[in-house]
């Protein structure tokens, strides 16, 4: 690791973000269900949460690329998101809310991509490492999604909008205490257009925009298909606390990985294990073993993946296109790919039986490997995973 890596603020950044997407995912949908609205209503709720990532974090990637500064960008993001969810509970009927998850959203969405490029410009030559900053998102992640799935069960879910603009706030301080590092290269590469035409980022950001598709039925109607079987909000909780355990022994290990077998067969490995992690779940989710199992998975169909995805976006998109690169990937993954996997789910929820949702997760990250196997190839592909320091 680098001498001047102020890594416990990096590290305490990731852990506050993720805490609030260890609120959202698992509790976001059961609050929204107690509130009375339906399945297909719930999906687009979710799909506006996730899609305002196809336009948010360009729109901020581009202003912090031509600033040369990105984190008062992400301290006054966190503040204004967090002063949109807390109003959520006042919202009086669903086009309201709505209105007000799209403006929570677009802020929320400019924080990470453009803090990936501070970690990177502070990792330097150590890219590679990155998993071992991200991976506190992690715990994070589990410490928020076990807490609160015990305190829903004794005081309700209608805690949750306060709960997480309070972790935004903690999120703008932690900002706060940071600086700017430098950039790692201040040469203009050209129009992005140009590197966007290439076919390995091609292929990358589209295997990426295949693989959120799938994940859009998890991160909207997990938490409802598995208490649907019959499972409480503890082990809800725990649930998926176990999976973003899995996660960050993936980020723990993901150095040695990516020198020893580059990064075209991981990502290739982490889209057939959550085509299989799907296929599982629609099939088992009322055996307690198996859903523990199933979770595990997810050190490959998420950890994997976002450990290659961020470092192949790190490589392709240099200079002055970084904060663009970042934002690109968030857009067109978590956004596009995301928000349409979480429209089709609510959909697929309301109309077909419900393993059908997991069935059609499977297809769509069996259709990343695909284009993964075809398009991240070549000599692009090669530069890309060349540096790999450890």
């Amino acid at each position: 690791m680098p001498s001047n890596l102020p890594y416990a603020r990096l590290s305490a950044f990731y852990a506050f973000y993720f805490s609030t997407l260890g609120l959202l995912l698992p509790f976001w949908s059961v609050y929204l269900d107690q509130a009375g609205y339906s399945a297909s209503r719930i999906g687009v709720l979710l799909g506006a949460m996730l899609g305002l990532k196809i336009i948010a974090p360009y729109v901020w990637g581009q202003l912090a690329d031509r600033m040369g500064r990105r984190l008062p960008i992400i301290r006054l993001a966190a503040l204004l998101a967090a002063g949109a969810f807390l109003i959520v509970p006042l919202a009086p009927g669903f086009w309201p809310l709505l209105g007000i998850v799209v403006v929570f959203a677009f802020f929320w969405n400019a924080a990470l991509p453009q803090f990936e490029v501070i970690t990177f410009n502070y990792l330097r030559e150590h890219a590679a490492r990155y998993g071992q900053i991200r991976l506190w998102g992690s715990v994070g992640f589990i410490v928020a999604s076990i807490g609160l799935g015990a305190w829903v069960e004794r005081v309700g879910v209608t805690v949750l909008p306060y709960v997480v603009a309070a972790v935004m706030v903690m999120l703008a301080l932690v900002a706060s205490l940071l600086r700017e590092p430098p950039a790692q290269t201040t040469h203009d590469p050209g129009p992005i257009l140009r590197t966007l035409k290439q076919p390995v980022v091609i292929g990358l950001l589209g295997a990426c925009a295949l693989m959120q598709m799938s994940h859009g039925p998890y991160y909207g109607f997990y938490s409802l298909y598995i208490r649907s079987h019959g499972h409480g909000e503890s082990l809800i909780g725990g649930l998926w606390a176990l999976g973003v355990a899995a996660e960050i022994l993936t980020f723990l290990f993901a150095p040695g990985w990516l020198r020893r077998f580059g990064p075209r067969r991981l990502m290739l490995v982490a889209l057939g294990v959550a085509a299989l992690r799907w296929a599982l779940l629609a099939f088992f989710a009322g055996s307690l073993p198996m859903l523990l199992l199933i979770q595990c998975l997810h050190m490959g169909s998420f950890g994997l993946y976002h450990a290659v995805g961020v470092f192949l976006i790190n490589r392709l998109f240099q200079g002055r296109q970084q904060g663009r690169g970042q934002a690109l990937y968030s857009a067109i993954s978590l956004g596009a790919g995301g928000g349409l996997g979480s429209l089709l789910g609510g959909v697929i929820w309301d109309h077909l039986p419900s393993p059908a949702l997991f069935l059609f997760a499977a297809g769509a990250a069996l259709g990343g490997w695909f284009v993964a196997w075809r398009l991240l190839r070549g000599s692009a592909m090669e530069r890309a995973g060349e540096v790999v320091t450890g």
